[in-house]
């Protein structure tokens, strides 16, 4: 209390009228518009943060699927066989954030069962050291990623292209690589017969509707390759990725192309970042509308109190001070409801593999039915700095609706005022 009494008159009367609007009966109304602005302030901010939170937590869940099968960074060779792989791969252990490296073949081919055909991206690999890279040995649902042996041509299938070429562990599949082989007859594709040796999960329908892996040896024998494609790595943090791969293009020797995993995907991050900024704008109009509201409550609260503004200015109360009141009384609404909204949402988003389930038993419904969505449960990742421009833009919006109504009452003149009172 000895606070509030040393501050300026100010703002001992813009805390006053903005409490004692909710006491004076004859206030009540503008007390009731003043409560609705803080409510749609706080809702608004809350869904902001809440929202922003889910679509973060998709982001980061459908990344983290698509880099259990992707590397970090790749590096290729220009003439599209590195036939010193593990001079480069030696090299990148140098910088201290590469923690894996294997080396890969890349390939498109053709892949048929009975009357089934797919298009498929064929990734030739070392079975012992794929897991330094990648996710995949792990998610292999049947069958063993071990099965990779070379020469044996075994093959391990994502496994919406099992499903769709119907085939399981032991069936036989037939790939048809594009380079054609020439004979007396004419130019013939090349075709070899596959054994399914594994069948595994990313949880992206991309990588298990058109992945499939088989021994880097038998890649270079079918695709007629004397050595590998490039080298994956993994790194220690892949968010600095890109950064990673600026240092890697400056200290590996040879005539070399590296390319992070934000450029393999670039479409779809492109389009995650566009979907994030538009929902920030939508529900940003919900803050603004709310806070709009304040012009309302406090255009009828300076007609309300026209006489105290008019005894203010006879003593002595500049028209600074008068704007000033009323800017602090619309800026304690605003404070207060994005302080809630700011509690509510991180609070939610920090609970919401709590409160979808509380909600989806209380209603009786599923939002990601499992038999659907692959992502069967709302995912949340909370970023604080979504949190603090949030609520820097809910207090500036806040404020900018003070500025007209304060600017009015601070036009009032007291002889007109006063007239009638």
């Amino acid at each position: 209390m000895s606070l509030i009494k040393n501050l300026p008159f100010e703002w001992l009367v813009g805390i006053r009228y903005t409490r004692a609007g909710k006491r004076s009966g004859r206030n009540s109304f503008i007390s009731f518009i003043s409560l609705i602005s803080m409510a749609g302030i706080a809702l608004g901010v809350a869904a902001l943060i809440v929202v922003l939170s889910v679509m973060n937590g998709f982001q980061k869940e459908v990344r983290d699927r698509m880099l259990s099968v992707l590397a970090h960074i790749e590096v290729f060779d220009a003439s599209g066989a590195m036939r010193n792989w593990q001079a480069v791969a030696k090299q990148t252990f140098q910088n201290k954030e590469v923690l894996g490296a294997a080396p890969y073949v890349a390939a498109q081919a053709m892949m048929t069962r009975d009357d089934n055909v797919r298009g498929v991206a064929i990734r030739g690999v070392l079975p012992e050291e794929e897991p330094k890279v990648s996710d995949v040995a792990r998610q292999v649902k049947q069958g063993s990623f071990a099965s990779l042996k070379p020469g044996e041509f075994n093959i391990v299938l994502g496994i919406e292209l099992a499903r769709g070429l119907r085939v399981g562990v032991g069936d036989k599949v037939t790939l048809i690589a594009p380079q054609g082989q020439v004979t007396p007859a004419g130019v013939l594709p090349r075709l070899k017969q596959f054994t399914v040796g594994g069948i595994f999960e990313a949880g992206h329908y991309e990588f298990d509707s058109s992945l499939a892996f088989i021994h880097i040896q038998d890649a270079e024998t079918l695709f007629r390759l004397d050595a590998p494609t490039g080298v994956r790595l993994r790194i220690r943090d892949m968010l600095q990725a890109p950064q990673v791969t600026q240092q890697l293009a400056s200290t590996l020797t040879g005539d070399l192309y590296l390319r992070d995993w934000s450029q393999q995907n670039s479409n779809w991050f492109a389009a995650v970042k566009t979907e994030k900024r538009m929902m920030f704008i939508i529900l940003t109009l919900i803050i603004a509308v709310a806070a709009f509201n304040l012009v309302s409550t406090l255009v009828m609260t300076v007609t309300d109190k026209q006489a105290d503004i008019a005894i203010l200015r006879t003593l002595g109360a500049s028209p600074g001070s008068i704007m000033k009141i009323f800017v602090i009384q619309g800026a304690l609404v605003g404070l207060i409801g994005t302080a809630i909204g700011i509690g509510l949402g991180v609070a939610v988003a920090l609970n919401i593999d709590v409160v979808v389930p509380a909600i989806e038993r209380a209603l009786h419904v599923q939002f990601l039915p499992k038999s659907v969505y692959v992502i069967s449960e709302l995912p949340s990742d909370l970023i604080w700095s979504d949190v603090y421009t949030i609520g820097g833009v809910a207090v500036v919006l806040a404020f900018l609706a003070t500025l007209y109504p304060s600017w009015a009452a601070a036009r009032v003149k007291p002889a007109e005022a006063l007239r009638y009172e």
